[in-house]
């Protein structure tokens, strides 16, 4: 395994589930974040799915998805957010309004962003157009749909990523804000970095490493 990888075995993230020889499931302990990898899939297709609910019977509070090719740096920043930051608890998200799109998008600001405003999205793209982040206004108005309305890429553009990362109304600024932050000043965030899975058939507290450019098609999240 690659040791830049990024690992799946963190604290509370103790649920560790492999329902079958597709799909990897790692649940938080208290059963409100649940975190599904497919294995072995197109590196275009959805890969990761974040689930985080206010009840372990409730509906998705806020859903975030990336694809496969996705790299290991963009990736360990997510895994390590919902470990250790305190702002991914559907609890404390709300509706998008100027502060959470500000408080989201800022580093990208700091760092010297393209901001531009085309109907529906607002964009912010880097010098070089290589990568970027887009909100949608149009989805954001409906925060029970879990429609895609924060989009992450790096690539040729937005219309032909090499891989991209969404993320619905609800999910929380902060998580948003770390991700950006790791697109604008990270090292290695904007090419896929491949490696290869080993499969690990276990329950118990030690989940399986995960690849930075898993392949994937979407399964279901308990709901």
């Amino acid at each position: 395994m690659d040791s830049d990888a990024p690992r799946t075995q963190h604290a509370g993230l103790d649920r560790e589930r492999t329902w079958s020889d597709d799909t990897t499931h790692a649940i938080h302990e208290d059963q409100t974040l649940r975190i599904e990898l497919t294995h072995e899939a197109p590196a275009h297709a959805t890969t990761w799915v974040v689930a985080a609910y206010e009840t372990p019977v409730s509906d998705r509070a806020w859903i975030l998805t990336a694809t496969g090719a996705t790299p290991a740096p963009m990736l360990q920043e997510l895994l390590e957010h919902l470990t250790y930051g305190d702002g991914w608890d559907p609890a404390v998200a709300t509706t998008v309004d100027e502060k959470t799109v500000t408080t989201a998008t800022q580093p990208l600001s700091d760092a010297g962003w393209k901001h531009t405003v085309d109907g529906r999205w607002i964009r912010w793209t880097s010098p070089a157009e290589d990568a970027g982040m887009r909100f949608d206004a149009f989805a954001a108005q409906h925060p029970n749909h879990n429609l895609a309305t924060w989009t992450i890429w790096a690539g040729p553009s937005i219309d032909h990523p090499t891989w991209t990362l969404t993320a619905s109304p609800r999910t929380p600024s902060p998580l948003l804000a770390d991700l950006a932050e790791n697109l604008a000043q990270g090292t290695g965030t904007r090419q896929p970095q491949p490696t290869t899975l080993q499969h690990k058939a276990t329950l118990g507290t030690t989940p399986p490493s995960a690849p930075a450019a898993m392949a994937f098609r979407p399964t279901h999240l308990a709901r």
